[in-house]
């Protein structure tokens, strides 16, 4: 429920906004990636690219690096908590496997895994 009141609220405006957006900066630009090559002032109109296209790449390019970059950034943790997942599952396996020999599988101790939802 709460995402679609942050949907409504937050993306469709966002969304409306790049839109308005992209319709009033249709003009054209000249993209040149070589700041020491002089633009020729006297280029035909429908040279270039649309200046909302230019801020739009520019846009998803920033989202993808930061992306990767956070991604980078949080290995560390991901790779604990992968470790102690494990170690988690395997001592479970190991308190089940004990209770199986020892024949306690509904004995004093299955009132505290019902409450910590063990089983």
């Amino acid at each position: 429920m709460v995402n679609r009141i942050v949907g409504w609220v937050v993306l469709v405006p966002l969304c409306l906004g790049l839109i308005v957006f992209a319709l009033a900066n249709r003009h054209f630009v000249a993209v040149n990636f070589n700041p020491f090559t002089p633009v020729e002032p006297s280029a035909a109109p429908g040279y270039g690219v649309p200046l909302f296209v230019v801020l739009y790449v520019v846009l998803l390019i920033g989202v993808l690096l930061g992306g990767t970059a956070t991604w980078f950034a949080q290995g560390t943790h991901r790779r604990r908590e992968k470790h102690w997942r494990r170690e988690a599952h395997l001592l479970n396996t190991e308190v089940e496997g004990l209770r199986k020999n020892q024949g306690q599988a509904n004995g004093p101790l299955a009132e505290v895994d019902d409450l910590l939802e063990l089983r």
